[in-house]
């Protein structure tokens, strides 16, 4: 496992709006992911460098924009984190067909998330 940055999440206020601007600008392709304003996005050729991630509904004032780095087994992270002085701001949760994830932050405050993929575990729902 690389530990490697997977996704990103941009919060709005308008989720299709700003999935319009990234499109038109960059030429991103976005598609609904569930029941909630959530659009996954696809910023590239997949053969070539770079990351997809999502434009979500923003839950907060100041919501930061989230990098999510995947790992191989979020309970060990999640310990590791806080052993190292970070802080978990958000439990792990399931994303259903996905994986597990969780948000910290790291000394400075900053939040990121972890994502453990079902798939590397032999787990499925």
């Amino acid at each position: 496992m690389s530990n490697r940055v997977v996704h990103f999440e941009i919060p709005s206020d308008n989720p299709e709006k700003c999935a319009g601007f990234f499109t038109e600008v960059f030429g991103w392709k976005f598609r609904q992911f569930g029941d909630s304003p959530y659009l996954l996005a696809t910023t590239g050729d997949e053969n070539e460098l770079g990351i997809n991630g999502a434009i979500m509904q923003k839950v907060g004032q100041g919501q930061p924009i989230i990098n999510t780095i995947s790992v191989e087994n979020i309970d060990e992270t999640m310990v590791h984190i806080e052993n190292a002085g970070g802080k978990i701001v958000k439990l792990k949760r399931a994303i259903p067909t996905i994986g597990w994830l969780a948000f910290f932050a790291d000394p400075d405050g900053n939040i990121h998330g972890v994502m453990q993929n079902y798939c590397e575990q032999g787990n499925e729902f």
